[in-house]
C-alpha cells in the first residue's frame, strides 16, 4: 500500500504563512497529478490546488494569489505554500496523488493522512 506522508500544518494567526509538504515513496514507478484538498467541519472536501505531470496547475478561486503549489519530481514531493492565511482557510488539508506504484499496476488515487491547519482571527 502506498503511503503519502504529510507535514507542515499548525496554528497561525490571520495574515500568516504555512508550508505543507507531501511525499510519496521514491520507489513509485510514475506519478501523474499531485494536489491538495481540504475539508472544514461540516463541509465537503474541496480542491485547493493541483499540479499535473506537465507542470500545469489549477487553484480554487478562494486561494488564487495567496497559495502556491509546487512539485519536486526527483523527491516525489508536492508542496503548498500558503500566504496571507484567513480564518476561512481553517480545515484539514489532504494530499492526493494519482500514480502507478509499479509498471504493471494501473493508475490509482492515494491520499495522505491529513494535516490540520487552523487560522485564528
Amino acid at each position: 500500500q502506498v503511503q503519502l506522508v504529510e507535514s507542515g500544518g499548525g496554528l497561525v494567526q490571520a495574515g500568516g504563512s504555512l508550508r505543507l509538504s507531501c511525499a510519496a515513496p521514491v520507489s513509485i514507478f510514475s506519478i501523474d497529478t499531485m494536489g491538495w484538498y481540504r475539508q472544514a467541519p461540516g463541509k465537503q472536501r474541496e480542491l485547493v490546488a493541483i499540479n499535473n505531470s506537465g507542470g500545469n496547475t489549477n487553484y480554487a478561486d478562494s486561494v488564487k494569489g495567496r497559495f502556491t503549489i509546487s512539485r519536486d519530481n526527483a523527491k516525489n514531493t508536492v508542496y503548498l505554500q500558503m500566504n496571507n492565511l484567513k480564518p476561512e482557510d481553517t480545515a484539514v488539508y489532504y494530499c492526493n496523488a494519482r500514480l502507478k506504484a509499479t509498471m504493471n499496476r494501473g493508475w490509482h488515487d492515494y491520499w495522505g493522512q491529513g494535516t490540520q491547519v487552523t487560522v485564528s482571527s
